[in-house]
């Protein structure tokens, strides 16, 4: 059965670091786009990075103005993982955080605003990050 589970995450104090692990198993995850969103309490779901299928875009990646600079999407594609690294974490960043592989080729491109808006074929479970002092 295809899915994508989710590890990592946790509580960070300001300016500390997490890193957010996404595995699938049933799929090849190199063969799709991959996104990752984040949902605060009371706020809409806020898209924050995508990383292209090596296929169709060769890896490469776009983030969100709110985590460019800090966050890196990266891909291993022996253990089929997508990570999250967050650095400089700030209160703000206070989510849970979800990631999502489709096979959209707006996705699988990482093309500017349609990523986010686009079909996900599969979501990870989602996990908690608080930042706080």
């Amino acid at each position: 059965q295809s899915q994508l589970v989710q590890s990592g995450g946790g509580l960070a104090q300001p300016g500390g670091s997490l890193r957010l692990s996404c595995a699938a198993s049933g799929f090849t995850l190199d063969y799709h786009g991959i996104s990752w969103f984040r949902q605060a309490p009371g706020k809409e779901r806020e898209g924050i990075a995508c990383i292209s299928s090596h296929p169709d875009g060769d890896g490469s990646t776009l983030y969100a103005d709110s985590v460019k600079g800090r966050f890196t999407v990266s891909r291993d594609n022996a253990d089929n993982t997508v990570y999250l690294q967050m650095n400089s974490l700030q209160t703000e960043d206070t989510a849970i955080y979800y990631c999502a592989a489709s096979e959209d080729l707006m996705v699988k491109l990482c093309v500017p605003t349609d990523w986010e808006r686009s079909p996900v074929d599969h979501w990870g479970q989602g996990t908690q990050v608080t930042v706080s002092s």
